[in-house]
């Protein structure tokens, strides 16, 4: 296991992240963060609360992956939670880790189900260079290149135990 990041670190890169928004100004016109089930969701709440936004929901993916076919009965669908209206607002999606994009895509998808943004903004913890499908956030904290075979674990509570950024195996 390689540390990469503590609670205190984390802390700091979203500090650079709430920044980020500001400067953008994607934080001014009546703006609301949606987080990815599991992490993207405690990155959103913590996210909007620097932000002083109020209006924060979460996504679960499940039945919008293009993997689904090969989970099958084994998926685990959990909740979507919007309770605002989505449609003409400034939408900051928020995920922990992108790698590929396909995560991002299905996010996409499901938001659309809910209403037509005026915009969304992609914001992550991390990023990784892997990308599958040309999405390409414009909010990043961190930015890391693991070795083939390693992969990015982000733990972040309540959903974990403590906070921290590793660079692991794969298993």
């Amino acid at each position: 296991m390689q540390p990469v990041a503590d609670a205190a670190r984390i802390d700091q890169l979203l500090d650079s992240l709430a920044e980020q928004v500001r400067r953008t100004g994607a934080d001014r016109n009546r703006p609301a963060l949606i987080g990815i089930r599991r992490r993207g969701d405690v990155l959103a709440q913590r996210l909007g609360t620097k932000l002083g936004i109020a209006d924060v929901g979460s996504i679960d993916i499940t039945l919008y992956r293009d993997d689904l076919s090969e989970t099958g009965a084994a998926a685990r669908v959990g909740g979507t939670r919007i309770a605002f209206d989505v449609s003409g607002r400034d939408i900051i999606l928020c995920d922990d880790v992108i790698m590929t994009g396909r995560s991002i895509l299905a996010a996409l998808r499901e938001i659309l189900d809910f209403g037509r943004p005026a915009r969304i903004y992609l914001c992550v913890l991390v990023e990784r260079p892997e990308r599958e499908i040309p999405i390409q956030p414009e909010f990043i904290a961190l930015k890391l290149r693991p070795q083939p075979g390693e992969k990015v674990d982000v733990r972040l509570s309540p959903t974990d135990e403590a906070d921290r950024i590793t660079i692991n195996p794969r298993a």
